[in-house]
């Protein structure tokens, strides 16, 4: 199985990443422009209590569907060795080959639907963390005087001064320490009208 590292290996990349690229600054970053700020919102996800907190809580949500999972493949593998060793002789209608077949789509039909929950969950928790966000964000910008902020992945290198997303961390950590949530399924399509 396939089986969902989505989440918790796109947050720890997050951090790894943003690790590597603060270690490669130049000793001379030039000068501080006035009004003009950077804002890394990977790094915030990825190094805020809150965000700390949605990376360990997908890994359970991973590891507890691993664990549901497993067995129903497990089961199939086992038949389906069974089924190769007896030959013809073990099925000679079929049917066994095909009950197989119609667990085995059920199986990966579980298996889907458990990743479209995953992701939604961690959707559903980068929504609330970027909601408790956004109002510091917005803060810090007038504090500092901001008449432009940068995406800090859309920026190669910067002064460090110009960045302020250590303040929006430190103070999201205090609004938001950290977040608890379980698998959320995903609703229901509404139909098209």
């Amino acid at each position: 199985m396939k089986l969902f590292a989505i989440g918790a290996f796109a947050l720890a990349s997050l951090a790894a990443g943003s690790a590597a690229a603060q270690a490669q600054a130049p000793a001379n970053p030039g000068p501080v422009i006035p009004g003009v700020c950077v804002f890394h919102n990977d790094r915030m996800l990825a190094q805020s209590t809150a965000g700390q907190a949605v990376q360990a809580g997908m890994q359970r949500l991973v590891t507890e569907v691993q664990g549901e999972l497993q067995p129903y493949a497990a089961a199939i593998q086992t038949e389906a060795q069974q089924l190769q060793q007896g030959g013809a002789a073990a099925d000679p209608q079929g049917t066994r080959r095909q009950a197989l077949q119609q667990r085995a789509q059920e199986a990966q039909q579980l298996e889907q639907t458990r990743q479209q929950e995953l992701q939604y969950t961690q959707g559903l928790q980068v929504r609330a963390i970027a909601q408790a966000a956004d109002p510091i964000l917005v803060a810090v910008y007038q504090e500092r005087g901001c008449g432009l902020l940068l995406d800090r992945s859309a920026v190669y290198i910067s002064n460090p001064a110009m960045d302020i997303t250590d303040v929006v961390i430190q103070r999201l950590n205090t609004a938001l320490p950290t977040l608890s949530f379980n698998r959320t399924p995903v609703p229901a399509q509404a139909p098209a009208q």
